[in-house]
Formats: C-alpha cells, sequence, structure tokens
C-alpha cells in the first residue's frame, strides 16, 4: 500500500522532524517573549522608581526654595515708614526661582530716613544668603556710618566672606528735610521726578556690585527736593523682562510711563506699572524678580 512505501515513511520522517521543529521553535518564542515580558517589566519598574526619585527630588527642591523665598521675604519691612513729609510704597513680586531683590528702611531721630534697596547676582539659595548678610549689615551699621563709609565697608565684608560670583548691587539713600543723599553699587538708575518741571531724570550713580573689591570706589549725589517730587527705585526685573517676542520691556518704557503717571499716589504708580509690565510679559514666565519702592514728597 501507498502509506508503507518508502516515500510515504520519509514523509512521516519529514513530517515528525517538523512537528519537533515546530514545538521548539514555540518553546523558545514563548520563552523569549516571556523574557521580553519580564525585561519591561524590569523596566518598567525602575523608570517607575526613577520617577520616583525625581519627583522626590524635586519635592525636596520646591520646598527648599519655598523656604528661601520666605527667607527673603522675612527680610522685608513688615511695615513701612510713615514720615509727615513722605509718603512711601513698595511692592515685590518673586519670580520662580527665588532671587535677591531686598529693600529696607530705618528712620533715625530727626527724622532722617535711611533706604536700602539691592539685588543679589544670581538665584536660588547663594542669592538668599547674600540678602541675609546685606540685612544684617544695613541693620547694624547704616545709621552709624556714613553714605560712602558704609558703601566701602559692605564691600569689604562681602569679599572677605567670599561667596564666589554672588555679589550684591545696592543703592543706599538718605533723606532728612527733603535733602536726599544717593549711592548706588551696579543697580539701575533712580527715576527722579521733578514736581515743577514735570520731567524725569535718570540718576545714575557708577560704581561696582558690593563685594568685588576690597575697597570700592563710590560716589556720592546730593540733591533738594520738593512738594511734588517723587523717587521711583527699581530692580532689573521689571525692565529687563521679556515678551513672548523676545523683546524687553526696556528702561525707557519704565521712565516714559513713569513720567506719565508720577502725578499719582506711590500706591498707583507701583500699581500702574506693574500692570504695563503684565500686559507687556502677556502669558511669558516672569524671569527674575520684580521689585519697585516709591517715594512722593508731601
Amino acid at each position: 500500500p501507498w502509506w508503507k512505501t518508502n516515500i510515504a515513511y520519509s514523509f512521516y520522517i519529514i513530517f515528525f522532524a517538523g512537528f519537533l521543529y515546530v514545538v521548539r521553535r514555540s518553546e523558545l518564542n514563548r520563552r523569549e517573549q516571556k523574557a521580553r515580558i519580564r525585561e519591561n517589566e524590569l523596566q518598567l519598574k525602575a523608570t517607575e522608581a526613577e520617577k520616583r526619585a525625581i519627583m522626590a527630588e524635586n519635592e525636596r527642591k520646591t520646598k527648599e526654595l519655598e523656604e528661601a523665598r520666605q527667607l527673603q521675604l522675612s527680610m522685608l519691612p513688615k511695615v513701612l515708614p510713615k514720615l509727615p513729609n513722605l509718603e512711601i510704597s513698595a511692592f515685590m513680586r518673586t519670580a520662580t526661582e527665588v532671587g535677591g531683590d531686598y529693600y529696607d528702611f530705618i528712620v533715625q531721630d530727626g527724622g532722617l530716613l535711611n533706604i536700602g534697596f539691592g539685588d543679589a547676582t544670581g538665584h536660588g539659595l547663594q542669592a538668599g544668603t547674600m540678602v541675609t548678610l546685606m540685612k544684617g549689615f544695613f541693620t547694624s551699621n547704616a545709621s552709624k556710618l556714613e553714605l560712602l563709609e558704609f558703601m566701602n565697608s559692605c564691600s569689604a565684608m562681602i569679599k572677605e566672606v567670599n561667596l564666589g560670583r554672588i555679589l550684591m548691587s545696592f543703592s543706599f539713600l538718605r533723606i532728612k528735610e527733603c535733602r536726599l543723599e544717593l549711592s548706588s553699587a551696579g543697580m539701575p538708575p533712580v527715576y527722579y521726578y521733578n514736581g515743577k518741571t514735570n520731567e524725569v531724570e535718570e540718576i545714575l550713580v557708577q560704581g561696582m556690585p558690593l563685594g568685588a573689591m576690597k575697597k570700592g570706589s563710590y560716589k556720592m549725589v546730593e540733591k533738594e527736593l520738593n512738594r511734588g517730587d517723587v523717587l521711583l527705585l527699581i530692580t532689573d526685573g521689571l525692565p529687563e523682562q521679556m515678551n513672548n517676542n523676545d523683546e524687553m520691556f526696556d528702561y525707557s518704557r519704565v521712565k516714559n510711563h513713569f513720567n506719565e503717571i508720577a502725578g499719582n499716589t506711590p500706591d498707583v504708580i507701583i500699581e500702574k506699572l506693574i500692570r504695563s509690565g503684565d500686559e507687556w510679559m502677556q502669558d511669558k514666565i516672569q524671569a527674575d524678580d520684580i521689585t519697585l519702592v516709591v517715594i512722593k514728597v508731601k
């Protein structure tokens, strides 16, 4: 019969060998698939562990930044000075990453007002450390030392602490009986609005940031203030803020807008400047702390 022929037996052998091959191949595929599944599971677990580690690190950094931000805010005066001849308002809005903006006031006997206004270079905890140092210097020595003596003393002490590239840009102002004394170290200009001429003047005092040199060469500007005059102090956060087209708000825009609104109260002046900056930013993230102090002579 045909099923007992050599051809039939050859076919049986080939069929059986093929069956064994399929079974073996299926077993190997099953093992490979199982190994891939196991590998994917291990990769997934590793990815999840990495995500958890990243989340934990981000939470830690967020907590540290928030603590640094609260420390920065705690350095600011809780209550603004109330003087019979001056009206004062201040504003600070921190960026996502902690910066180093700082302002402070000390009123001495006789109504002499000391104003500290600064911006530590860089961001993060180091900038916060610089603000803490400056707060201590200002609280301890601002009312004891002459203007230029204070600036040189702070520069020498910051240089001695050696925080690397972290320096302190700082303006120190004194106002007594409508007499202004001003020294500055690496800060933007102070904008002075003359109530009689209705014009804005930029008072720019050249000087290296505090800590750049042990013996700095700082200068002082003196000016008589009259009723209706206004001083605007700013850090670089507002004028250097970019919009969606990567265009800078710019110092000239700050000056021109200040000239238009200087007849208002300090609170309103700040409100209008901030609103103008926010409209310029659109949905762009704020890159740096924005800080303003406005002083108006009554």
